[in-house]
């Protein structure tokens, strides 16, 4: 198949991104441009998410997979450079995935006029040092230069002056590892299942409080219920599902009701939430919201590359006062202005690892306003304070009535 066919059925296949954004693969791939310079893919295997598991399985589980997915990818957009870059503490899959490569090699799949074609294609595994920035589709470029990983201003994006300041394609491990299947069986194969916006399956790492955590392999638009409680076996006996993040943590939280809904790009986005790299972090009734959120927060601020403003100092505060929260040394009204400094911090970013701390944190203050307050009154009462008043009053004020 000529590139521009290949390119063609991707394209129709409706492919979206299976790292986090849900791009379409096919149009983001169009977006190169055309012309004999280098061009170059990137396979982004920097799998850092919190409850992101699946790129890990399909590294060392079906390399060649990945390696094949890479190679018509990169003939779909003509590029002639290939790169996998992979997570640090992976240690066991890259060295599955550097014999996957040299295999490629040694039978002609990869390197100089492949199968006697006029494409040519070089692929390298580069090892990251474990930052969760180098996920990010302009930081993972300078960190392959042997920068530090910092994200870039955007324009220009990737597809016009990515890696060495070249057209450049990003995709993640399962999206590339979708290709194969795709170009052997036609667009029309692949959106036979899933919805009419989002084709295809998904791989779902579910985790945290179930009973059968692990990968599963769903059709998209399936209901969440489905995947929570009867692939993952629900919560423990006697426990009920309190929220849940249904891509990784940096997902806005969803509550039990919203088990009800369909699992796909679309409907997780109506809910104010995203489907991400579609791994579901399941909390039940017997978690902390407060210890949740702090975690959560404190997770982000160490892995900020601190290069703007409101990433770095916003991550930061909110830890601050995700603290006081939890010592009860905050005030409802506390709470508000935390509320707040979210929205301020989201679309505000030079990347989106700010957004990606304060979209699930803001989400638990507005779902949870009730146990943040609950758990301030009663951290105040466990040291020896005084209980605030009901809603937003001064200690001043709770003092006064308390004395009287």
């Amino acid at each position: 198949m000529e590139p521009d066919e290949l390119l063609h059925e991707l394209e129709e296949s409706g492919l979206r991104g299976r790292g986090g954004a849900g791009f379409a693969m096919g149009k983001k791939a169009s977006f190169l441009p055309k012309g004999s310079m280098d061009k170059y893919l990137c396979c982004n295997a920097d799998e850092s998410e919190p409850g992101a598991f699946k790129d890990r399985l399909l590294l060392q589980r079906n390399p060649h997979q990945l390696v094949e997915g890479i190679l018509i990818g990169a003939a779909a957009a003509g590029a002639n450079r290939a790169f996998i870059y992979i997570r640090g503490e992976y240690e066991l899959q890259a060295e599955i995935l550097d014999r996957a490569i040299r295999e490629a090699y040694d039978k002609g799949y990869v390197g100089e006029r492949i199968l006697g074609s006029e494409h040519s294609i070089s692929l390298v595994l580069h090892r990251g040092a474990g930052a969760y920035i180098c996920g990010e589709e302009t930081a993972l470029p300078d960190s392959l230069e042997g920068k530090r990983g910092n994200p870039r201003l955007k324009p220009p994006f990737p597809a016009n002056a990515g890696l060495y300041q070249g057209p450049t394609l990003i995709n993640n491990v399962e999206t590339l590892c979708n290709v194969p299947a795709i170009i052997e069986n036609g667009a029309e194969w692949f959106k036979s299942v899933g919805t009419e916006k989002s084709t295809g399956t998904k791989i779902v790492s579910v985790s945290g409080n179930v009973r059968r955590p692990g990968n599963y392999e769903i059709e998209l638009g399936m209901p969440s219920r489905d995947i929570v409680y009867g692939l993952a076996g629900g919560p423990p006996e006697g426990r009920r599902v309190k929220c849940w993040f249904p891509g990784g943590s940096s997902a806005p939280v969803l509550v039990e009701k919203d088990l009800d809904l369909s699992y796909d790009f679309e409907t997780m986005a109506e809910a104010g939430s995203m489907l991400g790299s579609g791994s579901i972090i399941v909390v039940d009734d017997s978690q902390s919201i407060v210890s949740l959120a702090l975690r959560l927060a404190e997770f982000y601020r160490h892995e900020s590359c601190g290069k703007c403003t409101p990433c770095r100092e916003g991550t930061n505060w909110t830890v601050k006062m995700l603290e006081r929260v939890e010592s009860g040394e905050a005030t409802p009204a506390d709470l508000d202005v935390m509320a707040d400094v979210q929205t301020n911090i989201i679309g505000n970013c030079l990347c989106v690892l700010g957004d990606s701390m304060a979209m699930p944190v803001g989400s638990m203050i507005e779902k949870f306003r009730d146990e943040f307050e609950e758990h301030i009154e009663q951290a105040r009462r466990r040291n020896g304070g005084l209980p605030l008043a009901a809603h937003g009053g001064r200690a001043d004020e709770a003092v006064g009535s308390t004395a009287a």
